[in-house]
């Protein structure tokens, strides 16, 4: 029980004071998503550097606590990662999420963590997961788009 209530003081602390919350740079690679069954929308802006490297994300938008929370977490957790490593934690997350992983996986990636408690409600890991939907299709188009700069 303690667990769920550092959870929750997690998730809270994100929502209130969203990490990263804001425009981007022109240059940046803009994603909108929405999730239609709750009215939870997120513009993310990605910026990847010329070595491939995260160099910032940015989102706005609105939603419940757990989407903005989850959003604010992913931010925090990708500058600063390849995009390959930001792309292999977007799949641990979403794969958990899914149910495909054990919740324990997001152990490892610090305030993420506090997202466990999300699996048990199936209608709520749709919040969860459309920030790390929209930096996934941001990730793509970024390495599309630095692959054709460099042919």
């Amino acid at each position: 029980m303690e667990f769920e209530n550092l959870y929750q003081d997690i998730i809270l602390d994100h929502y209130k004071h969203p990490r990263n919350f804001g425009e981007g740079q022109p240059q940046c690679t803009a994603v909108e998503l929405d999730n239609p069954t709750c009215g939870d929308h997120i513009k993310l802006m990605l910026e990847v550097n010329e070595n491939g490297v995260v160099k910032d994300v940015k989102f706005s938008g609105s939603g419940c606590a757990i989407s903005v929370a989850s959003a604010s977490m992913m931010t925090e957790e990708i500058i600063g990662k390849s995009v390959s490593e930001a792309k292999a934690i977007v799949k641990d997350v979403l794969e958990t999420m899914r149910g495909e992983k054990e919740p324990n996986e997001l152990d490892e990636h610090g305030d993420i963590s506090a997202l466990k408690g999300v699996i048990k409600y199936p209608a709520r890991v749709k919040c969860a997961t459309l920030s790390w939907h929209a930096v996934q299709k941001a990730l793509n188009e970024s390495e599309k788009k630095q692959n054709a700069d460099g042919k």
